[in-house]
């Protein structure tokens, strides 16, 4: 889904150099092919439900299908389980309930070429039978509906993480879509002792705590709260790029520090500030443009959807020029320096950005070109091969150690 765009925020960096680059006597293409490459975030599922749309199917104009993954060498797949807040309002269980099922239904129709994963060994399992590891992360706490029995519903039917917010604040976390906006609630400590609790429980699960669109000061009370490594699944640096989505230099090392990973999202206005700048200017337009919209619709009887929005969202992104490709690798390059080489990931928001991705990358089958970039610049095979994916099989191994402590501990 296209991300809400907030105001600028503001915040000091320090680089402090971490990566030692070393040349490699392997092509880009054999140390691309060598690794498991995972992409921890793909709004994909909204087209299996809203499109029908079936993953053996040319891409019809969307970033993410089983022909791109192959050429891209894509090992596993995040879909993202994303319910919209404002059209699921009371039928949230029931619309992420619906996205699951589409998920597990395409690697039914197509056991020869995806099969559900859960665990980093159901990953290597697929990777061996040359098939698309498909696993599922939850886009939003509000899936929950206030409920841990939900959430321990959702980890049995395979959901491996959740971002504890999306653009929208809720009852128990706060967003950075909406922070300092007028008439939104804040939970003043970031977490309420329910939101610790959802935390707590999440890592009892073994179900991996996302702070991608978590507001700063619940990005610090879930680094408090965790016994597990945290993940970004879909976020950039916010040195390069001044969206509140962005995590700050600190935030970064914070991450570390837990054992976590940040996985680069590849949208154009958490890339560049130009690009950013550009959308935000265009922003009373378009939200004029959404409202005429409503209203006709409104006066028609008829429902406003996600895509109507959406269309008229991407009918004026379109008219800002794409990023380079450069402002991707910047990014990655960023976070491996300051949080370090064991610490930075992929995670694309294919299908969920409109197409609004920098120049170079234009579906999954792009991803080589990063492998390419990067050992432009001096990284190794090995460091390559953390980024690709390894890195988060890390991370994922021990938040799967961590809930197998929690749950042999005397109650």
């Amino acid at each position: 889904m296209l991300p809400h765009i907030a105001k600028q925020s503001t915040q000091t960096s320090a680089k402090v150099p971490s990566v030692t680059h070393t040349r490699s006597h392997l092509s880009p293409e054999a140390v691309h092919n060598s690794a498991i490459v995972i992409d921890t975030h793909a709004d994909t599922t909204q087209r299996l439900v809203d499109e029908h749309y079936d993953l053996a199917d040319p891409l019809h104009g969307g970033d993410f299908n089983f022909a791109s993954a192959k050429q891209g060498n894509l090992a596993a797949e995040f879909f993202a389980i994303w319910v919209r807040p404002d059209l699921c309002k009371g039928q949230e269980a029931h619309r992420t309930l619906a996205l699951i099922d589409a998920v597990y239904q395409q690697a039914a129709k197509h056991p020869g070429k995806m099969r559900m994963a859960f665990s980093p060994a159901g990953i290597y399992a697929a990777h061996r039978e040359h098939k698309l590891a498909a696993l599922m992360g939850i886009e939003g706490g509000h899936s929950i509906e206030n409920s841990l029995g939900l959430l321990r519903d959702y980890y049995r039917l395979g959901v491996r993480y959740m971002t504890l917010t999306w653009s929208n604040s809720i009852d128990w976390a706060n967003s950075s879509g909406d922070e300092g906006r007028p008439g939104v609630p804040h939970t003043p400590d970031g977490l309420t002792p329910f939101g610790k609790e959802v935390v707590r429980e999440m890592n009892r699960l073994g179900m991996m705590v996302d702070i991608s669109h978590a507001a700063d000061d619940t990005f610090w009370a879930v680094i408090a709260t965790s016994k597990a490594p945290v993940i970004a699944s879909h976020s950039c640096a916010r040195a390069l790029c001044d969206a509140p989505r962005n995590m700050t230099d600190e935030m970064l090392r914070a991450v570390a520090k837990s054992g976590g990973v940040i996985q680069v999202n590849f949208y154009s206005a958490f890339l560049s500030q130009a690009y950013r700048n550009a959308l935000l200017a265009q922003q009373p337009q378009v939200d004029k443009a959404k409202q005429t919209l409503r209203d006709r619709y409104k006066a028609e009887g008829k429902e406003v959807t996600y895509r109507d929005l959406e269309k008229i969202e991407l009918e004026y992104a379109n008219r800002i020029p794409r990023p380079p490709f450069s402002d991707l690798i910047d990014h990655i390059d960023h976070i491996a320096e300051v949080a370090g080489i064991d610490h930075a990931g992929l995670g694309s928001d294919f299908d969920g950005v409109g197409g609004q991705l920098p120049q170079g990358i234009d579906s999954a089958a792009d991803l080589p070109k990063i492998t390419a970039a990067l050992m432009a610049r001096g990284y190794s095979a090995q460091d390559c091969r953390k980024i690709l994916g390894g890195n988060f099989l890390r991370v994922f191994r021990q938040a799967q150690a961590v809930a197998k402590q929690m749950q042999s501990a005397p109650q």
